[in-house]
Order: C-alpha cells, then sequence, then structure tokens
C-alpha cells in the first residue's frame, strides 16, 4: 500500500472524530459526549498532545480519554455531557491512581460548580476547549505505574491501528 494511502486512512481515523472507527465509539458515548471530546482532543492535540479515547485501565476502569505529553506525562480527561451523567457516576477518583493530571471536560449545558475543586475543569464543544481550571496538583506516577500505562497506551494504539487495517481480525 502506498504510503500516502495508509496517512490518509490514519487521518480519516482520529481518535477524536465521532463516528463508528473500531474501539473509539463502542455505543456507550452519547452525541454531547463525543462533541466534547472532539473539542478537547483539538486543544490538547494543538498543546502537543497525542490521544487515545477508551482506554482500559489496569484497575479495571476505562478512561474516557488519555492525553500522552511530549515528556511522558499522562493526563486523563473524564468526560460528563449532563448533570447526570455527573451525579452517577463517582467514579472519578480512581482515575488519579493512573494519572499525572486528571480533568473533567464538560459542555456549557452542565452547571460548572459540581464539579470538584481539586480536579482540572475543561469546558468544551465540537469544535474546541477551554482549560478553566488546573485542579490540585498530584503526585508524578511511580516508574512502575509509568511504565504500565505507556506500555498500556502502544498496545491500545497499535492494536486499533491493525483494526483499520484488517478489521475482524484481531485477536
Amino acid at each position: 500500500m502506498p504510503r500516502i494511502a495508509v496517512r490518509t486512512v490514519i487521518a480519516e481515523a482520529s481518535p477524536c472524530q465521532s463516528g463508528s472507527q473500531p474501539g473509539l465509539v463502542d455505543g456507550r458515548q452519547s452525541a454531547a459526549a463525543l462533541a466534547i471530546r472532539r473539542g478537547v482532543c483539538r486543544r490538547l492535540r494543538a498543546e502537543g498532545y497525542a490521544l487515545l479515547p477508551e482506554v482500559p485501565l489496569a484497575s479495571g476502569r476505562r478512561a474516557d480519554l488519555v492525553a500522552l505529553g511530549r515528556k511522558a506525562e499522562i493526563v486523563i480527561v473524564e468526560i460528563k455531557s449532563s448533570l447526570a451523567d455527573f451525579m452517577a457516576d463517582r467514579k472519578w477518583r480512581d482515575y488519579l491512581a493512573h494519572s499525572d493530571r486528571f480533568f473533567f471536560a464538560t459542555s456549557a449545558e452542565v452547571p460548572l460548580d459540581v464539579f470538584p475543586e481539586e480536579a482540572g475543569l475543561i469546558l468544551a464543544d465540537p469544535f474546541g476547549a477551554e482549560i478553566l481550571r488546573e485542579g490540585a496538583p498530584q503526585c508524578r506516577l511511580p516508574a512502575a505505574r509509568r511504565k504500565e500505562m505507556l506500555t498500556r497506551l502502544a498496545r491500545a494504539g497499535a492494536n486499533r491501528l491493525h483494526d483499520l487495517e484488517d478489521p475482524g481480525h484481531g485477536a
């Protein structure tokens, strides 16, 4: 396959697009959540982060979005598309053990004052996002946990690329 064709496939399967790419949208994400994700991805990508949505963690949780910085810093973003979504889900502290920084991301339709002060906060729409609050500083991940997360991200990304090239033949 010519190199230009591979680049086209990858560009069409951006992890932050709404759509039905393998492993990126599994039916649990609402249209509102996908719109928030798209805006957050645009903002973080512009800041130099590599992004991977829907990442299973060693704890059994699944991170809505993981961003990997140039210096291997790991950011987890939990997307909340409605007040009910936020109120029903109190697992956010579990993500702190898997990241250097943690943010909630939401839209203008959700009251911002419900989000805990110690967490970062991002306001997004489908076209971009604004970081409203950095949140309380977290300790850097221990080396073993960072290695586990980097390996998890690399494997998830590689498997998704393979699924795009050869749908239906994953393990």
